[in-house]
C-alpha cells in the first residue's frame, strides 16, 4: 500500500505543470530552433534594416549576413550607407568582434547583448536560434494572437550569457514563433518583437519581416509617447557553401578596402 501511494505521488508530481515544463523544455524548444536554423548547410542573406525614431525619421542600413550555424559562426558586413561600408562583425562561438574602419582600422571585442549599430535589434538577433541551450520553460498557456492560435511559453535563462534573462514566446502549431516579449531579470518589459509571416526556404523558415518595438526608448510627441521601432527583412537567401576564410578577421580587413 505504501509503495503504491508513493509511486502515485511521484507520478502526480511529474505531471504537475512546473515539472512537466522542465522535463520537456529541451524537446519543445529544440523543435522551435530546428525550424529556423540551418545546421546542415551554410546560410547567407541580405538584410534591409530600417530604424524609426519618432520625430527623426527613418535611417536605413543594408547588411550582408553569412552564417555557419553548425559551428556557431556568423559574419555581417555593412554595405549601406556608404559612411558605414566596410564595417563588420565576426562571431565565433561566444566571441564577437566589431571591425571599425573609422577612425582607425581595428577590431574591438563586443557582445551579443549589445545593440546592433545603435538600433533596437541586438547582435544576437542574427545568429542561429539557441532557445533549447539557453532557456527552460516555466509556464505554458494558450492564447489567440490575431488570426493565430498560439501556445505561450514563458522562459527563464539557464545561464548568464543570454541577451535577455526572461522571455515569452507566442508559438503556432507549426513551431514558428510569431511574437516575443523580452524582459529584464526584475520583470520589466524591454522590447516586443513580431514575426507574423515566414517564407519557406530549403526546408527551413525565414521571417519575411521582423518588427522590434523598444519598450524603453522613444519620444513624447503631442503628448503621446512613441516607441522607437526597428524593422528588418531578409532577401537574396542562399544555402550555397561559403569558404571558411570568410569567417576570419582577415576577411573583414580585406573587404573593408
Amino acid at each position: 500500500m505504501f509503495k503504491r501511494t508513493f509511486f502515485l505521488g511521484v507520478l502526480l508530481a511529474l505531471l504537475s505543470p512546473g515539472v512537466w515544463s522542465e522535463v520537456n523544455s529541451v524537446a519543445i524548444l529544440s523543435k522551435i530552433d530546428a525550424q529556423v536554423s540551418f545546421m546542415d548547410s551554410d546560410f547567407s542573406a541580405e538584410v534591409q534594416l530600417n530604424q524609426i525614431k519618432p520625430g527623426e525619421g527613418v535611417s536605413q542600413k543594408t547588411v550582408a549576413l553569412f552564417r555557419r550555424d553548425r559551428e556557431q559562426k556568423y559574419v555581417m558586413l555593412l554595405l549601406k550607407p556608404d559612411t558605414d561600408r566596410g564595417k563588420g562583425y565576426l562571431k565565433i562561438g561566444n566571441n564577437l568582434w566589431l571591425y571599425e574602419t573609422v577612425p582607425t582600422r581595428r577590431f574591438t571585442v563586443t557582445s551579443a547583448k549589445d545593440r546592433f549599430q545603435n538600433s533596437n535589434a541586438r547582435n544576437s538577433d542574427f545568429t542561429r536560434s539557441t532557445l533549447a541551450e539557453d532557456y527552460k520553460i516555466v509556464s505554458v498557456t494558450k492564447e489567440k494572437l490575431g488570426p493565430f492560435d498560439t501556445t505561450v511559453y514563458t522562459l527563464e535563462a539557464i545561464h548568464n550569457d543570454v541577451t535577455f534573462p526572461k522571455t515569452k514566446l507566442w508559438v503556432t502549431p507549426d513551431n514558428l514563433v510569431r511574437k516575443t516579449e523580452d524582459y529584464s531579470l526584475s520583470g520589466q518589459l524591454l522590447r516586443t518583437t513580431a514575426m507574423p509571416s515566414y517564407q519557406e526556404f530549403k526546408g527551413r523558415w525565414v521571417p519575411k519581416k521582423v518588427t522590434i518595438i523598444d519598450a524603453l526608448l522613444g519620444k513624447t510627441l503631442n503628448g503621446v509617447f512613441k516607441n522607437e521601432v526597428t524593422e528588418y527583412s531578409l532577401s537574396k537567401l542562399s544555402t550555397d557553401p561559403l569558404p571558411s576564410i570568410m569567417f576570419t578577421q582577415s576577411y573583414l580587413e580585406k573587404n573593408s578596402q
